[in-house]
């Protein structure tokens, strides 16, 4: 019988620090048969796919890969935009929104003429923002264009909170809601130590975690990339983690739950907006967004970071599609 090879094949357009990273860690998990790099810089491209090719000799498995360009993201499976430059001091995420916008514009429809039907896993920020323009402008289904949203700052909460009790990272259960940016809010009625809800986790150990406090852990996760940003000009291991995580759960069918940048059809009460909330990852991108239970106060919390949200959709420029997004 004649064997069938399915070849999983990624491309990563933007070779600096973030789009490098991500390419090492796909290596270094052995997340893909091909990979290939793309940058307005070809030259930089190549010497990342030269720099990555010496690691073989040590890594689980032989990775292809090499710089491209994009007539090669027509069989792609997940193509990564980490195209774009990090806000200058002082900006937020969202002030990045028009440079990213025509970065954008300059790769989407070059991308989509060369066939390709896979799957988007946008980076760059303001990336919930950056998610929705990508999806408007592929014509793709809104299950194939998804950001990395608060992916990375559950991940920094549940760090942050780990590191105040004591514990291992994979003992908490928290998720960071909305926006990748300021605005972003997190439900505390749903966080969880040790698989018991925090207020009772607390109690248990005769410690109480006050209002204030919580505001401060929020604004410390909201603000921990600009931490980074200030002592080493920008973040790349956290999300490259993150956006690999991502990438395996599409590649790999996983049926994984993860915040991610995503559009919603009617949770929380909105629509045709993209922010982090939990989504079900598997081979055909977000197979079912999910709403995280909220107390009154929680969902005011959250439409305040949504319309911060819709607010800088709509500054959006205009719009060509190469297809037709779904209604």
């Amino acid at each position: 019988m004649e064997k069938t090879v399915t070849k999983r094949k990624v491309v990563i357009i933007g070779t600096g620090l973030v789009g490098s990273s991500c390419a090492f860690s796909l290596v270094h998990q052995s997340l893909c048969e091909e990979l290939v790099l793309i940058d307005v810089n070809h030259e930089r491209a190549v010497g990342e796919a030269l720099d990555l090719l010496h690691t073989m000799s040590y890594m689980p498995t032989v990775t292809k890969v090499k710089a491209g360009t994009y007539a090669d993201c027509h069989d792609a499976n997940v193509i990564i935009i980490a195209a774009g430059g990090p806000p200058k001091p002082g900006e937020t995420r969202l002030d990045s929104l028009q440079t990213s916008a025509k970065i954008c514009q300059a790769i989407v429809p070059e991308v989509m003429k060369s066939g390709f039907s896979g799957h988007f896993l946008v980076i760059s920020n303001p990336v919930d923002v950056i998610a929705y323009y990508v999806w408007q402008l592929s014509g793709l289904p809104s299950s194939h264009v998804l950001g990395t949203g608060t992916a990375i700052d559950s991940a920094r909460l549940q760090a942050i909170l780990a590191q105040r009790f004591g514990l291992n990272p994979k003992s908490v259960q928290a998720v960071a809601l909305g926006e990748h940016g300021d605005s972003q809010m997190v439900p505390w009625s749903q966080v969880m130590i040790a698989n018991q809800p925090l207020d009772q986790w607390l109690a248990a150990q005769g410690q109480v975690l006050s209002l204030e406090e919580r505001a401060q852990i929020r604004t410390e996760t909201a603000r921990a990339g600009w931490e980074i940003f200030q002592r080493k000009g920008t973040t790349y291991y956290g999300i490259a983690a993150a956006a690999n995580a991502i990438v395996k759960a599409i590649l790999h069918d996983e049926q994984t739950v993860l915040p991610v940048s995503t559009r919603v059809t009617g949770q929380y009460g909105y629509h045709d907006v993209y922010f982090g909330t939990p989504a079900l990852l598997g081979a055909n991108g977000v197979e079912a967004v999910y709403e995280v239970p909220l107390t009154a106060a929680e969902m005011e919390q959250l439409a305040h970071s949504v319309t911060t949200l819709q607010q800088a959709q709509a500054s959006l420029p205009a719009v060509i599609k190469s297809g037709v997004a779904e209604a």
